[in-house]
């Protein structure tokens, strides 16, 4: 198994970044459409464990439109040959401050890199430094 193919690695990330672009921004069309539109995709969140695209686009178009802004940190996506990828990173909301993390699974479909299941949690500790 190829890991790290650069175009795919590209590929990865561009996708990665749109998403990101979207979450803060609360642009419920993208999200919806890199979520895989499938009754298999999970989200795990805060207090919610959505099972199914459906659920994914109900939490999404009922959630509050505030503390969107975040940076991101430790950023690391690992693509596994063609058509798999993880990315991890940790987040750290503009507005509360509150530290958190993001998996997610990515997966190339006919209709291009989507998340097929994915984790959201907030932490105690510091943000890091370096």
């Amino acid at each position: 198994m190829n890991v790290n193919i650069p175009e795919i690695l590209a590929e990865v990330r561009a996708a990665f970044d749109r998403y990101e672009q979207a979450l803060v921004k609360n642009d419920t069309a993208v999200l919806d459409e890199l979520f895989w539109n499938a009754p298999h995709t999970i989200r795990y969140g805060l207090a919610e464990n959505l099972y199914g695209i459906e659920a994914i686009r109900g939490f999404r178009h009922g959630r509050a439109n505030v503390d969107l802004a975040r940076d991101l940190a430790s950023t690391v996506i690992t693509t596994f040959g063609r058509d798999f990828a993880t990315a991890s990173t940790l987040t750290r909301k503009k507005g509360s401050g509150k530290t958190g993390r993001q998996m997610q699974s990515w997966v190339r479909t006919p209709q291009g890199w989507r998340v097929v299941a994915a984790h959201v949690s907030f932490l105690d500790f510091a943000w890091p430094t370096a």
